[in-house]
């Protein structure tokens, strides 16, 4: 943080040992960063002027795709990158004083830091020599109760000094130092730190009357209705007061260059930074010593009359750019009205065509003929039924054409296949009966032939025979036959009659 502090703790400390005069150090001090950084305020500026001309096209969007927060972002988007505008790039430009008037705080707030060059054992040391624990009560710095804690906080430990780097106390330990204690603090110094205390001066923080190093006070007749006090309460009022008028001022250059109206988002946007910027002016005038609010002041009356600067150098640039963009918008008005009346030119011969061909055959077509690409009815016939396949029957739909079978035929199948596995169920039992093994009685028949006498053999018949003449069994199958209803084309029935 040293590093970056010590360029403007440098430039600070030149103007001062120049002139003398810390208000008046402060006040060059202002000038000289806003004309260094007067390049950014011009691309600040130039970035506004191009988000304040596209205000009209993203009010048209914002009222086309207003429901839709998506698309319009995404359009809002591409207007950017069409227009080559970066939205942010104000904002980004603007936060570069805001980064300057910290560091001068921190120089403003440890000037024995950053102008003398003091380390931390330094300031104690010369702290002890001007009785810090005595005086900073004695001044209302500190409360009574807050030294006593923080004595007993270095005797167990705590702390290693009674001397903190906090808060103000730096310039308040500065304003002690004064001509008639300077020789002895020096030597002093150098007595423990060779050469510190060639560095050590007296700092005078007196500007027209008024100590900077103070803190301003609303009840600012406390201590006495003096010059001095009235003269730091109104320094933080007049900050505010500049700090407005120069918002209005640069709202008023953002629109120099161009006559389109602004959306109402941006408007309320606008009127917010118009009353918060002062506000947080008023807040810091109250809250800092005195010679922020003299930068403060400076600063803005300052930006007020680059702001007047920056648009008179842009207004031939974005008048011509203003100029273009109306022309692109003329003619994408007259693009938009081409497109919509051929669009209306078209809808009108359709439905003209739909009047002349409202109840006509289409040519080559016909009567009871469908009218469906592809579909031919002699596909679909199948005897004397026309549509037996369906009337937008198309053969090569779903691939090959499937081979149309007659019912009939399918269920005198089915019935002869029936037949004919019962039938070899049946030979097959047979067959099974005719292979079983016999009984062995020969024996027996030996004995009954030698007892029995001879008789005359009778002829009997085949058992193939017997097998024949045994009933046989029949099975009845009932067939269903579908009714069919034929549907004959009124040209069939002409040419049956």
């Amino acid at each position: 943080m040293g590093i970056i502090l010590a360029p403007f703790a440098w430039l600070l400390l030149f103007f001062y040992n120049l002139f003398d005069n810390y208000g008046l150090a402060l006040i060059l001090f202002a000038i000289v960063i806003k004309l260094i950084l007067f390049p950014v305020s011009l691309k600040t500026k130039k970035s506004m002027i191009q988000t304040t001309m596209l205000s009209g096209k993203m009010q048209q969007l914002q009222k086309q795709y207003g429901k839709d927060r998506e698309r319009y972002n995404l359009e809002v988007q591409k207007l950017y990158e069409r227009e080559k505008v970066n939205p942010m790039g104000g904002c980004l430009w603007s936060l570069i004083p805001m980064v300057v008037l910290i560091a001068l705080y921190g120089i403003i707030r440890e000037p024995l830091t950053y102008f003398m060059n003091l380390s931390m054992e330094q300031i104690q040391l010369l702290a002890d020599q001007l009785d810090w624990q005595t005086v900073a009560v004695a001044n209302g710095w500190m409360s009574q109760a807050a030294m006593d804690k923080l004595v007993e906080k270095v005797a167990s430990g705590g702390a290693a000094h009674i001397f903190e780097n906090g808060a103000y106390n730096q310039m308040y330990l500065v304003s002690l130092i004064n001509s008639s204690n300077i020789e002895s603090l020096k030597a002093a110094l150098n007595a423990q730190f060779a050469g510190a205390g060639d560095g050590l001066f007296v700092l005078n923080f007196q500007f027209l009357g008024l100590d900077l190093s103070k803190i301003p006070n609303w009840n600012f007749w406390a201590g006495g209705i003096t010059l001095a006090s009235v003269g730091l309460f109104i320094l933080p009022l007049v900050s505010t007061l500049i700090s407005f008028l120069s918002m209005k001022v640069s709202m008023a250059t953002n629109q120099m260059n161009t006559k389109q109206p602004q959306n109402k988002q941006m408007e309320s946007t606008n009127k917010m930074m118009m009353w918060m910027m002062p506000l947080m002016s008023l807040w810091i005038g109250f809250t800092v010593p005195a010679g922020l609010s003299v930068y403060w002041i400076t600063q803005y009356v300052v930006n007020m009359g680059q702001e007047v600067v920056c648009a008179k150098m842009l207004k031939k640039d974005y008048e011509a750019a203003r100029l273009a963009a109306e022309k692109r918008e003329q003619e994408e008005r007259e693009e938009e009205k081409r497109r919509k009346e051929e669009a209306r030119l078209e809808r009108a011969r359709r439905l003209e065509e739909e009047k002349k061909n409202r109840g006509k055959k289409k040519p080559g077509q016909k009567k009871g003929e469908p009218d469906q690409e592809g579909v031919n009815k002699e596909d679909s016939r199948e005897g004397i039924r026309a549509y037996a396949r369906g009337r937008a029957y198309i053969p090569n739909r779903f691939g090959a054409v499937t081979p149309y079978t007659d019912p009939n035929d399918l269920i005198r199948a089915q019935m002869e296949a029936a037949a004919a596995g019962k039938t070899k169920k049946k030979k097959d039992k047979a067959e099974e009966k005719k292979e079983e093994p016999k009984p062995k009685t020969e024996d027996v028949q030996a004995t009954a032939v030698a007892e029995q006498p001879v008789q005359p053999e009778e002829t009997k018949p085949a058992p193939a025979e017997e097998e024949n003449t045994q009933p046989v069994e029949m099975e009845t199958v009932e067939v269903e036959v579908e009714q069919v209803e034929v549907e004959v084309d009124e040209d069939e029935k002409k040419e049956g009659e």
